[in-house]
């Protein structure tokens, strides 16, 4: 289990692949830990550096006082990446995570060479629904939403099998205080401009079922970017990587072929 000390925050990291090899970043989503991406790691090609980590407020990195700044989220990625000796990596963002993915590419280019924007969009929803979000998750936890997010990470078919319950626990149990900080970074968040001024390989990926960040909004955010390509996964939620995971590898795979990752 690796903890890197950032001094002012620890954040829990996993490595796996090639040491030496071409690096991959994961970031995951709102009210989930790295586990996330369990069932794509595995069907990816050999020889990749692939690294995943748990954002501040989330699974086993450190849970400081909310709220948070997007600003925070970008740093603590980037100086994790700096602390790991990574640099052109492809950083795969869901949903938060893109936005994360989205802040390090304006900021740092030298890190980032080519991203994947899944779930996620430049500006998700608006300040005054995550507020209430917030408002409603201090008065009664994450409990009485747990339902309403399932619906919209997951298409009906996967909502029927028992893993449900796993995912609806991680979210559960993620801190109020670590939800919540996230849901302020996503509230005062609008990278319209900045990532429109983006010319790095991207793709951008949807699911048909996504009841958080619909395929049109994700495709907004993907047009942005010139030369982004799209990629809608059919009969998916909000996280294809765990519904979907051969399509979701195959994808990534060939968009690391298409740019030279491997």
């Amino acid at each position: 289990m690796n903890i890197c000390d950032l001094g002012d925050i620890r954040l829990h990291w996993r490595e796996d692949g090639t040491a030496g090899g071409a690096p991959v970043v994961f970031a995951n989503s709102l009210g989930t830990d790295l586990r996330v991406w369990d069932k794509v790691i595995p069907l990816l090609p050999q020889g990749l550096r692939l690294i995943r980590y748990d954002k501040r407020g989330h699974g086993l990195s450190d849970c400081p006082p909310g709220p948070y700044a997007m600003g925070a989220l970008v740093r603590d990625a980037e100086r994790l990446l700096d602390n790991l000796g990574v640099r052109d990596c492809v950083f795969v963002g869901l949903s938060i995570g893109g936005m994360i993915a989205q802040g390090l590419a304006v900021k740092r280019l030298d890190q980032v060479r080519a991203m994947v924007l899944s779930n996620t969009a430049a500006k998700i929803g608006t300040a005054q629904m995550w507020h209430d979000r917030i408002d409603a998750i201090n008065a009664g936890g994450l409990e009485p939403i747990a339902d309403g997010v399932m619906e919209r990470w997951f298409a009906k078919p996967f909502r029927a099998t028992d893993e449900l319950t796993a995912w609806r626990n991680m979210l559960t149990r993620t801190p109020v205080e670590g939800y919540t900080g996230c849901c302020a970074a996503i509230a005062g968040s609008d990278f319209i401009t900045p990532t429109s001024g983006l010319t790095l390989p991207t793709l951008a990926i949807a699911g048909s079922e996504d009841g958080a960040t619909p395929p049109d909004l994700v495709r907004e955010t993907a047009e942005l970017i010139r030369g982004a390509r799209f990629h809608l996964i059919r009969g998916a939620g909000h996280i294809p990587c765990v519904e979907k995971p051969e399509e979701y590898a195959a994808t990534l795979t060939q968009f690391l072929k298409e740019i030279g990752h491997v």
